[in-house]
């Protein structure tokens, strides 16, 4: 059992977060409900790091926990390794609904040759399980997962494509690696995941080696890049691992790990190391520069979001320009930083560190930081 005091400040943060971004205009969201434990099938992996944090122990909501798929809509596979190809996980992505894999009993990796796409009008709820067996690369050559509900080839189905409660994408018990976004000239960043609009989640998984451009002012995600979710709310990342071993990291012009604009993050018992943010010059880019390099493992810009921290480690990641750690500005002074029982320490480079090192940020940023380490 988890002690009550960490349960009810962790609690307190998440409340802080959500009120602040309206949560409650949206039934499916309580961050006041009970924890709940999960099962991590990468725990103990039989290939590259594990997923998350080993020391972390904050409380789970129950609203970012994992996705029942005990009744799928979608099995890819037939049992065997070369049943599970790039085709299937393509065509399984465009119905949507609870997709699991059935590739045998053994760890399979699936090359993708383009990337999945969710169709904004088919099942408006997508959860991509991979049963802690499967990794999705992308060859070196392509993005793995795609979702925009501003895309007309995707089909808009609201007026409101930036501010709509669907589709509700899931990936869990799953590994990313060698995406690559750099052939991507309309929608850039995000070299494993890109996603607008709607609603992400991300619970057990891992980040390898996934790259988006190298440089620019203001793109980035070498893992995942996100825009306007619901109603403000939080993306949350669970137990999921960006990185996690020298020769593992995520790497982009900003944000090696993640990036954003606009959008708030709860990120839970999760670890990001060895990310790097490869531009130069920062954003706007100073004369004579092509831009980037900020945000090692975290790139947040905007203007009223929050930034949530639990159980989780920020260390040895780098930067050319600002923010080994964490890169958050918000535009209008609004935004919010909460640290929780998490440990950030031995990320190098960068500078224009007002208040703690290796997190660039405004000087009057609202950051509150309990039961954590920074230097």
């Amino acid at each position: 059992m988890k002690n009550l005091a960490i349960r009810l400040k962790i609690y307190f943060f998440l409340v802080l977060s959500c009120i602040a971004f309206s949560c409650t205009q949206s039934n499916d969201v309580d961050v006041t409900s009970p924890a709940t434990e999960l099962e991590n099938p990468l725990e103990n992996p039989q290939n590259g790091p594990a997923a998350g944090n080993p020391n972390g122990n904050a409380a789970i909501p129950i609203v970012a926990g994992l996705e029942d798929v005990s009744e799928p809509d979608v099995i890819i596979g037939n049992g065997t390794p070369e049943s599970c190809t790039c085709e299937a996980v393509v065509d399984a992505v465009s119905q949507g609904g609870k997709i699991i894999f059935n590739c045998g009993s053994d760890p399979h990796t699936i090359i993708m040759n383009q990337p999945a796409k969710v169709f904004n009008n088919a099942n408006p709820n997508i959860v991509i399980d991979g049963g802690g067996l499967i990794t999705l690369s992308g060859g070196d050559t392509t993005r793995i997962l795609y979702m925009n509900t501003c895309d007309p080839d995707q089909v808009w189905t609201t007026n409101q494509c930036q501010n709509q409660d669907h589709p509700k994408l899931t990936v869990q018990n799953i590994t990313f690696i060698n995406g690559n976004s750099t052939s991507e000239t309309q929608y850039t960043g995000g070299g494993a995941i890109w996603v607008r609009g709607g609603r992400f989640k991300v619970v057990n998984s891992r980040f390898f080696n996934n790259v988006c451009e190298s440089t620019g002012p203001d793109v980035g995600g070498g893992a995942i890049r996100v825009f306007s979710q619901y109603n403000n709310q939080p993306v949350y990342v669970v137990n999921t691992t960006f990185g996690g071993g020298e020769g593992y990291g995520n790497r982009g012009s900003n944000g090696g790990g993640i990036s954003s604009i606009g959008v708030s993050w709860t990120i839970i018992n999760s670890l990001f190391s060895h990310n790097n943010a490869i531009g130069n010059g920062g954003n706007p880019a100073e004369s004579g520069t092509p831009g980037g390099g900020s945000g090692g493992a975290i790139y947040n810009d905007g203007n009223t979001m929050t930034l949530t921290l639990l159980g989780s480690l920020l260390e040895e990641n780098e930067v050319n320009a600002y923010g080994s750690s964490i890169f958050f500005v918000s535009n209008d002074h609004s935004g919010t930083i909460n640290i929780d029982h998490s440990v950030i320490r031995n990320n190098h480079g960068g500078s224009w560190y007002p208040v703690y090192p290796s997190i660039s940020m405004h000087s009057d940023t609202n950051i509150v930081v309990t039961n954590s380490t920074i230097e």
